[in-house]
Formats: C-alpha cells, structure tokens, sequence
C-alpha cells in the first residue's frame, strides 16, 4: 500500500470486482424505506451512501442518525453534509424511539453527528433518545456509535451512565493520516475516549477505513493501540470515495488482507474483529454483544 499523503493528486483507482453491491430490493426494504420517511428520520445507512444498506434494510434492520443531518466538521472522508446545524429537534428521540419500536428491531445502532456548537456536544439529546428507546422497546438492546464531545469527560460520560449494551468510537484511520482525514480531530483525543469508555466496563468498539494511504505496519500500529486502549471490538472495512470532491482511495485492498488483519487482530486480544472490504462499523452489530 502507498504511503504518500498527497491523496488529492492521485488517479482514480478502478473499482475490483469484490466491491460489487447490489441494489436494494425486496418488501423488507421497501417497508424500512416507508418508515425511515414517514418518520423523517436521519439514518447513516443513506447519509453515509452505506454498501450494506440494501442487505441491512432488507432485513428490517438500519443504523439512526440523531442531532439532525448537519455535522460542524468536515472530515475529507464523510458524505454527510457539513455546515451550520438546524436548532436541536426535542421530538427527534421520540420519533426514532417509535420507529424502532413499530421495526420490531431487537438491536439497534444509533450514530450521531459532530455538534461542537451545542455546549454539551448533544449529550442531553443522547441521553433523551436512548432513554425513549427503552421506554418504547424494553427489549432491544443498542450500540451507540459517539463523537469525541472535544474531548470533554463529562458530557462523554453522560452516554457511558446510561449503559447501552455497547458504546463505539471510530479512530477511522493511522496516526500519521489523521489529519489529513478527519482534520478537526485528534488521534490521541480518539484513543483517551475509548479508555475512558473502556474503564467504566462497557463494551468498548472502533473501527477504521483502508485505503486511504496506510502501510500494513501503520494498520497494525493502531490496531494494537486500540487495544491497549481496551477496545473490544473492532470494524476494518474499504474506503469507498463519496464524491470527486472527497479523498480519493489509494487501493482496494484485497479481502486476503483483510482475512490476515482480523486474524491479527484476534491474536492480539480482540473479543470480535469484523474484516472485509464492505464492513461497515455497524455492519452485523447484534453479533457483537457476546
């Protein structure tokens, strides 16, 4: 794999064959499709263009999105528009807590946008939607895939007391590429989240994008800081170029080097290791709560 930074520059890389999605079909998806519209309801599964959102919502399942559809970053990676969010929606956990309930879902994942305009980051709404959840589902479990809140422990451990079943914070790339990728986070800052998560006993995952440049030394590196951090469970998945306007991927990396991560990653201690070219970070979320 390249090494170089200068990932603006390069050619266009040709798409292999492995990477082939099919479209979404079927009353099951149409039936999901139905409710995420009603319901006005922001999912990653299409904010995200997911390569897995035909399967996953053709099995009735999908991946909410909450404080709106507007991020205050702009990571060179991310489809998700970026901007000046619309005032915090106090209907929102409501409206996905019913939704969830009228899916029948029996495992939930709930990702969020970055709110570094809101004092608290969005950890009130966090709170109220997953509280909403229980309150309509007793019976469904959740993954609640959080931002850095800036770091900032108190608003973080606001998600950490409400003991979802598993709480999830992507590093998403190598060090020396962070910059680069996620531009307004940090590494480090990333790493002192999930230990933090980590400490408190709840089940701690990450997950990461290849190639956008890194070296196989340089993806080992952060997998075994990821697990030292006390990350659990761990996502590998391809980069997959949004628009022209984002990064362009460097490779595709073949499925035999994702075979070889995970099982690098199980020799290193990880409960779970989820490795192929189309995982996603909540791509088969309900094996992940041993």
């Amino acid at each position: 794999m390249s090494s170089s930074t200068e990932t603006r520059e390069l050619p266009r890389v040709r798409k292999p064959d492995w990477l082939r999605v099919k479209l979404p079909t079927g009353e099951s998806y149409r039936h999901v499709r139905t409710l995420v519209d009603t319901h006005k309801l922001h999912t990653i599964c299409e904010s995200g263009n997911c390569p897995n959102m035909g399967e996953c919502w053709g099995a009735g399942t999908a991946t909410f999105m909450i404080l709106g559809n507007i991020c205050t970053r702009s990571c060179g990676f991310c489809s998700v528009a970026t901007g000046r969010p619309l005032p915090v929606d106090r209907n929102e956990p409501a409206r996905v807590a019913d939704s969830v309930k009228k899916m029948s879902v029996k495992h939930c994942v709930i990702t969020c946008v970055d709110r570094d305009d809101l004092p608290d980051g969005g950890a009130e709404i966090w709170v109220a939607t997953i509280r909403a959840v229980r309150e309509a589902s007793p019976g469904t479990t959740m993954e609640t895939l959080i931002g850095d809140f800036q770091g900032r422990r108190e608003n973080i451990q606001k998600v950490i007391d409400e003991q979802p079943e598993v709480i999830s914070h992507n590093i998403e790339t190598v060090r020396r590429l962070t910059k680069e990728v996620r531009i307004q986070a940090q590494y480090d800052r990333s790493l002192d989240v999930l230990r933090l998560i980590s400490d408190s006993g709840a089940r701690t995952k990450s997950g990461m994008m290849l190639g956008l440049g890194e070296t196989e030394d340089e993806v080992l590196e952060s997998m075994k800081e990821l697990q030292d951090a006390g990350v659990q469970i761990l996502t590998l998945g391809q980069y997959l170029q949004p628009t022209k306007k984002h990064l362009p991927v460097h490779a595709f990396v073949h499925p035999d080097q994702f075979t070889a991560y995970r099982e690098a990653g199980l020799a290193m201690g990880f409960r779970y290791v989820e490795s192929g070219p189309l995982v996603r970070s909540s791509y088969h979320a309900e094996r992940h709560l041993f």
